[in-house]
């Protein structure tokens, strides 16, 4: 049984080496556990690594998500607009200010939200305040145009790009340098390309939007010292400056809460982890472009099997490798086929559960006929194995396991 579970192969795996333990180990012994240094370090690298001005470290992706709407003030008089192919957080993040949210459909080829269904979306609300784009699988949306559509509707952008840390655009800026957007949100879940075992990231060039997301992951707390390039330190941040200040200087002791935050804090563990895991990304990201090659070559011309996202290789993350199969002619169903590749050892996943299938927003009335790309990608989609870690012998095995459930 053992035996087995170490030689299952899963569709997404971390990769540890010394250095990440080396990394962790060190502030255990020494450093302080939570709001240090290491917090301040791996936003200073992650900014640095994406071309944006600023880095907040938080607990989820989920958790970014949900502040860069609270700084952009969305509440219940907003309309949000999200890709329908997305894991519920991209989603949930603007019903947790009380806005309504909305959906586009799919390209066919990126598997990204669809402009075109955008602009017509906007067409019937135009109160539509904020744009959240899902760079899915680590291909960014298009978002020269999305941007376009926003400015003309004055709307805000959040990217999520917790898939596409390490990606691109087409003209070669990082995915997180906010040319095109308020903000843009990275995960650190540890299938994504750097783990910090839980945690997220939100990149933006706005210093007051920087500042006010420090304090609200932290409770909303101020305590006169934020420390970011631009923005005003010690008692210029302080609301109450009879009980900060004696003889003008900050007392030591004080804090304030100035909005309602959350606990939404990273510890100095995670960013030591993910820093570690930051400097080895385009190492990761090269071998997942050899194994997304090997596959490409392999499944090329096999019947019943169409490949995803082909174009977009070069700026992709490649987080994740999908292929649609026509399970309509195909003798087995989706479920027999996974079922059947996870007794020989392998590891796959559907991304992702339409929005429209869940419950919670289904009883909102939503369809999934009302999407019909993303219906048809859904009843194709299969994410097969793809990670750091796999080596040539274990795609090959991926490879003929899949080809001969084909035939």
């Amino acid at each position: 049984m053992n035996e087995k579970k170490n030689n299952f192969i899963p569709y997404g795996r971390h990769y540890i080496d010394q250095s990440d333990i080396d990394a962790v180990t060190a502030v255990l012994k020494d450093g302080m556990l939570t709001q240090g240094p290491k917090v301040d370090e791996f936003e200073n690298s992650i900014a640095k690594k994406v071309n944006a001005k600023y880095a907040i470290a938080v607990s989820s992706a989920s958790a970014a998500l949900h502040l860069a709407c609270m700084v952009l003030k969305i509440d219940s008089s907003n309309i949000c607009i999200t890709s329908v192919n997305t894991f519920v957080a991209s989603a949930n993040c603007a019903e947790y200010q009380g806005a309504k949210t909305l959906f586009c459909d799919i390209e066919e080829d990126s598997l990204n939200m669809c402009p075109k269904d955008l602009k017509k979306k906007i067409s019937q609300f135009p109160a539509i305040k904020l744009i959240i784009p899902v760079h899915f699988s680590g291909v960014a949306s298009n978002m020269e145009e999305i941007s376009e559509i926003a400015k003309k509707n004055d709307s805000y952008i959040i990217e999520d790009a917790s898939h596409a840390l390490g990606g691109y655009y087409p003209n070669g800026e990082p995915v997180g340098s906010c040319i095109y957007s308020e903000m843009t949100v990275f995960s650190l879940h540890p299938v994504k390309g750097v783990t910090a075992g839980e945690g997220g990231v939100i990149t933006t060039n706005n210093k007051d939007f920087a500042g006010l997301l420090k304090q609200l992951r932290s409770h909303g707390i101020c305590k006169g010292n934020f420390d970011l390039p631009g923005i005003s330190v010690g008692d210029d941040t302080i609301i109450n400056k009879e009980a900060a200040l004696e003889d003008g200087k900050l007392n030591p002791w004080y804090y304030e809460m100035q909005n309602l935050g959350y606990n939404y804090r990273i510890t100095d563990i995670q960013c030591a982890l993910a820093n570690s895991q930051l400097k080895k990304i385009e190492r990761f990201i090269e071998r997942k472009k050899e194994i997304v090659q090997k596959y490409d070559k392999f499944f090329k011309n096999t019947e019943l099997l169409t490949l995803t996202q082909k174009d977009y290789r070069k700026i992709s993350s490649l987080h994740l490798y999908v292929i649609r199969i026509n399970f309509k002619k195909l003798k087995i169903s989706r479920r027999q086929l996974m079922n059947k590749l996870f007794e020989e050892g392998i590891g796959t996943q559907v991304h992702y559960i339409p929005i429209p299938l869940h419950p919670f927003y289904a009883n909102k009335g939503l369809l999934l006929s009302d999407f019909p790309a993303m219906e048809n990608y859904y009843n194709e989609a299969l994410s097969i194995p793809l990670y750091y870690g796999l080596n040539d012998d274990l795609v090959d095995n991926v490879c003929k396991s899949i080809l001969n459930k084909l035939i």
